[in-house]
């Protein structure tokens, strides 16, 4: 598979309050981010995959969901996650 045991450890360290707290919206946000961008350079090369397309969408559904949630209960962690990942503009 393409994201090892020990990336997602790095990933939710970095993001997240430590390596095992899998469940924290920081570190799913870049989970997820870091899963969007392997399969948008997927599609980049296999444009007629239609369930990875279908994949992705959900995906960034999750996401936004998830980003959703933090601009409601925390808008400071909101910000810092966005800026961190480069989300946007």
């Amino acid at each position: 598979m393409y994201l090892s045991t020990e990336k997602k450890k790095e990933i939710f360290e970095k993001h997240g309050k430590s390596a095992t707290d899998t469940g924290s919206s920081e570190g799913q946000i870049a989970l997820f981010t870091h899963r969007i961008s392997h399969l948008t350079d997927h599609l980049k090369n296999n444009r007629k995959d239609f369930n990875t397309q279908r994949s992705l969408v959900k995906l960034v559904g999750k996401r936004r969901d998830l980003l959703n949630y933090l601009i409601k209960t925390d808008i400071v962690r909101y910000r810092a996650i966005v800026k961190e990942l480069g989300l946007r503009k």
